[in-house]
């Protein structure tokens, strides 16, 4: 009996060590190859670059916007490269938006790891490029889309813009972690937190919250609980039959638009 329950406690610490020492693998699961814009099929878009404030230059697309109409610095989720954005932008495009899809360090060709911080020096430096753009505050949408919702909502905190646009975003890494691995202390383990919930209430500009009423992989709750900590202006837009990366085909585009169009004043 105390050799089952020494092996149990052997093989439990080992997955604890497991998860622990690769969890940046599981959170972060970027396309290493470089996205060809032409073969992307994006019309009027050119590459642009920034650098971060620790030294790396990150790729980019850009496609200005049509006269008086906001942009979008787009922050991807946490899987391939901007290339894979390529449906969601050109159908902004088509609204008359511009559109900055940001790559980050580690994806899509770019030098460096992922980790939070240096997401959020890669939202920084992106933030400044799109104001080399010509990209005033008061036409700029920092838009989010799952793991990246975390990476413009903490960008919002210091830089002022139209409207902040988070797409299916979670509360915090750690709480879908607790979920996920319950039999682990995973809390107290997690590396990179991404804890939205935690700087919602201090955002200054509108909020608008997207989420499928489908999403399995962040659940609803997840929006639900980011729409009650924001501040007023804000909007919670549930959509009916969408999942976690079907929103643009299952409607949202036009929500979105009349939202950054005309962001309720507080």
């Amino acid at each position: 009996m105390l050799s089952v329950i020494g092996t149990a406690i052997f093989l439990y610490g080992l997955m604890l060590l497991a998860l622990f020492t690769f969890q940046r693998r599981i959170l972060f699961v970027p396309s290493r190859s470089r996205p060809d814009l032409a073969s992307a099929g994006l019309e009027g878009f050119a590459v642009v670059e920034c650098r971060t404030e620790d030294g790396l230059d990150l790729e980019g697309w850009w496609h200005p916007p049509a006269d008086g109409k906001p942009s979008f610095l787009y922050f991807q989720g946490n899987g391939g490269h901007i290339g894979m954005r390529a449906e969601k932008a050109a159908m902004l495009v088509e609204q008359g938006f511009g559109v900055l899809l940001a790559g980050y360090r580690g994806y899509g060709g770019n030098p460096g790891s992922p980790t939070e911080a240096g997401l959020a020096s890669d939202a920084k430096a992106w933030a400044a490029r799109i104001a080399d753009l010509g990209v005033t505050p008061d036409r700029l949408v920092l838009y989010g889309e799952s793991l990246g919702s975390g990476v413009a909502a903490r960008l919002a905190l210091g830089q002022p813009a139209r409207a902040v646009v988070l797409e299916a975003p979670y509360t915090a890494i750690t709480d879908i972690a607790a979920a996920r691995y319950w039999f682990l202390p995973v809390r107290a383990l997690v590396l990179d937190r991404f804890n939205t919930r935690a700087v919602i209430a201090d955002l200054s500009a509108p909020v608008l919250i997207v989420h499928g009423a489908e999403d399995r992989l962040i659940l609803p709750a997840h929006g639900e609980a980011l729409f009650a900590a924001a501040q007023p202006p804000k909007r919670l837009e549930i959509v009916d039959g969408a999942g976690h990366t079907d929103l643009f085909q299952k409607g949202a585009v036009p929500r979105i638009a009349e939202f950054v169009l005309s962001p309720p004043q507080r």
